[in-house]
């Protein structure tokens, strides 16, 4: 048996820099990804990184038309890496940890280029005026990622409708991150964004915002959410049908991560209004039992008989 040959010391670095940037700025992404083996494990934490890099480009506070700029050059990079153009000589960590990632899997690089188009969205300030539109934004920002990692997964071979996989990653990344729409409601109001779409927010006589630590009078907010948690929920029962057309150690990853989000909207679904009084997050324990419970196989069995994880 021949052994792969060994990274050179400075990819080996560039990927510790992004396992670093990963646990310490995606708790809950970094916890899923600790049960997969090292190579696969790499290269999703070069995915985040750069992920976290463009998030970061549209959440700060510089003038648009420079985060546009900063955008166009994290689309030079994109080019760069599809041309096969990074060497090891790059001391850029992120974009070399993010070559060999994408040499050593086959990863749909393009699809960062759509996560760039929805920061984009963020940076002009687009509103969604139906659901259409938000999950058009969903699309880029999750969807993409969710066929990225797919990319580094990969599907069992022979697994019956392994030709739907990439649609079911896109799915689930859209529930992720309608659940995560909803745990920073006030959050993102504060910094003048509303996500969820205009003509629901009306429909529920929510359209004056979400900046108070209670909802408005004469809004039906507790209505609003328990919709878009049924919503997320939908998403969520077809995105999870992924788990079975998964390896063991990729599904129990996905199933850990996405857990952690399904429980999350179970804590929303509970007490809606507490989106608005304070950060939803779920305790260490319950984070592990999410994790242990993708270990044992037992979400990704529920999910290929139809049943909710």
């Amino acid at each position: 048996m021949t052994r792969s040959p060994r990274p050179a010391p400075a990819v080996t670095a560039a990927h510790r820099y992004c396992e670093t940037v990963t646990g310490l700025e995606a708790r809950n992404f970094s916890y899923g990804i600790r049960l997969l083996p090292t190579p696969k494990r790499h290269a999703m934490s070069a995915l985040y990184a750069f992920s976290r890099r463009v998030d970061d480009i549209g959440d700060g506070t510089l003038p648009s038309e420079v985060k546009e700029a900063r955008l166009k050059e994290c689309r030079i990079l994109l080019e760069r890496i599809r041309a096969g153009e990074i060497t090891e000589d790059c001391t850029d960590p992120v974009a070399l940890a993010l070559a060999d990632a994408a040499r050593a899997f086959p990863i749909p690089v393009d699809a960062l280029d759509e996560l760039v188009d929805g920061v984009l969205m963020d940076v002009h300030g687009r509103r969604y005026h139906t659901w259409d539109d938000l999950r058009d934004y969903c699309r880029c920002v999750a969807g993409a990622v969710g066929r990225l990692s797919l990319g580094v997964f990969g599907t069992v071979a022979g697994a019956p409708d392994a030709d739907r996989a990439a649609q079911r990653a896109n799915t689930l990344g859209l529930a992720l991150q309608l659940t995560n729409i909803l745990r920073d409601l006030r959050e993102d109001a504060r910094n003048g964004r509303t996500y969820l779409p205009a003509e629901e927010l009306r429909r529920f006589g929510c359209q004056d915002g979400f900046r108070a630590a209670a909802p408005l009078p004469g809004a039906d907010f507790t209505g609003l959410m328990r919709f878009q948690v049924r919503r997320a929920r939908d998403l969520f029962a077809d995105g999870l049908r992924l788990l079975p057309l998964l390896d063991r150690r990729s599904g129990a990853c996905v199933a850990a991560m996405a857990g952690i989000y399904h429980r999350l909207l179970d804590h929303i679904a509970a007490d809606p209004a507490a989106v608005l009084r304070g950060r939803v997050s779920l305790p260490p324990a319950q984070k592990a039992l999410v994790a242990v419970r993708g270990l044992t196989g037992l979400d990704a069995r529920r999910a290929a008989r139809g049943y909710p994880a």
